[in-house]
């Protein structure tokens, strides 16, 4: 039986030690996609609805992240990637003291503090939410060696020369991709980062992966494989979390071996084929 979120002694309340309380509205609501999800946040006489995705609000307020998304709806894919990448390098002739992580959309530091679990000494995050790193500064301050609030899609000579000194052997991305948060371009600009041979571990909906999708990520990841930049080195479909009706959401954790960058045109081409299929 599918676990409703909303069950707790029939209210559908939940009191934090925070000082908010949640509440998810109500089943009849139904029908929501994963991007138009939304709670009602009430913190003393102050009442506001916050959609999941409005990542700035979610950031701003102390523990909402953590209690809304893991403690609520049980999200666990930092520490199913994090595992699966563990699971490859020991595989491999490298540990995992030998990373140096860029972690992109890394948000309040989940991730990192997962990467920094497995033993990572290095990791820099990158973000376009300048929340993020506050958040991230806020609540996780010994997990990233810096933080960047840049748009990867165009970072800048500076930002670019800066990340490129870094010598990245590993990009991390969770619970970031396919909604238009992590577009291809940026997602192409912080891939072409690492050296190769790198590492690359992120998760992404399982149905971003299939024929209709329209983020581009299902044509950008099997061009990247048939043209041999990037090995397939594990994959492993799981519940991501809980939908606000007590659904679950599945996504794919995928870890691979980058071998080349990815051309530039592939971008545009990208663009120009999701023109045509909107």
């Amino acid at each position: 039986m599918v676990r409703d979120p909303n069950e707790n002694n029939g209210s559908g309340k939940y009191a934090s030690e925070n000082g908010f309380e949640v509440e998810f509205p109500p089943p009849a609501t139904g029908g929501l996609n994963q991007d138009q999800e939304w709670c009602i946040v009430r913190e003393g006489d102050a009442e506001r609805r916050v959609r999941f995705h409005s990542y700035d609000e979610v950031y701003s307020t102390p523990g909402l992240y953590e209690y809304l998304f893991y403690r609520k709806l049980e999200c666990n894919s930092p520490s199913v990637v994090c595992s699966l990448l563990d699971e490859a390098i020991q595989g491999s002739d490298q540990d995992s003291s030998d990373l140096t992580v860029l972690d992109l959309g890394a948000g309040n530091g989940m991730m990192g503090q997962e990467l920094q679990r497995l033993g990572v000494d290095s990791v820099v995050g990158v973000d376009i939410i300048p929340e993020a790193r506050l958040a991230a500064e806020r609540d996780r301050p010994d997990v990233y060696e810096d933080y960047y609030v840049v748009d990867l899609a165009d970072p800048g000579d500076q930002v670019r020369s800066e990340l490129e000194d870094r010598d990245f052997n590993c990009l991390t991305t969770v619970a970031a991709l396919g909604f238009g948060d992590i577009p291809p371009r940026a997602f192409r600009e912080a891939f072409n980062l690492i050296q190769s041979p790198g590492w690359l571990a992120f998760n992404i909906k399982e149905t971003f992966l299939g024929n209709d999708d329209s983020s581009g990520f299902s044509r950008l990841l099997s061009g990247m494989v048939d043209e041999a930049l990037l090995d397939l080195v594990s994959s492993r479909r799981y519940r991501h979390r809980l939908s606000v009706g007590g659904e679950p959401l599945y996504y794919m954790a995928i870890i691979g071996r980058k071998r080349g960058d990815i051309p530039a045109e592939w971008i545009g081409e990208l663009s120009e084929s999701d023109a045509t299929t909107v």
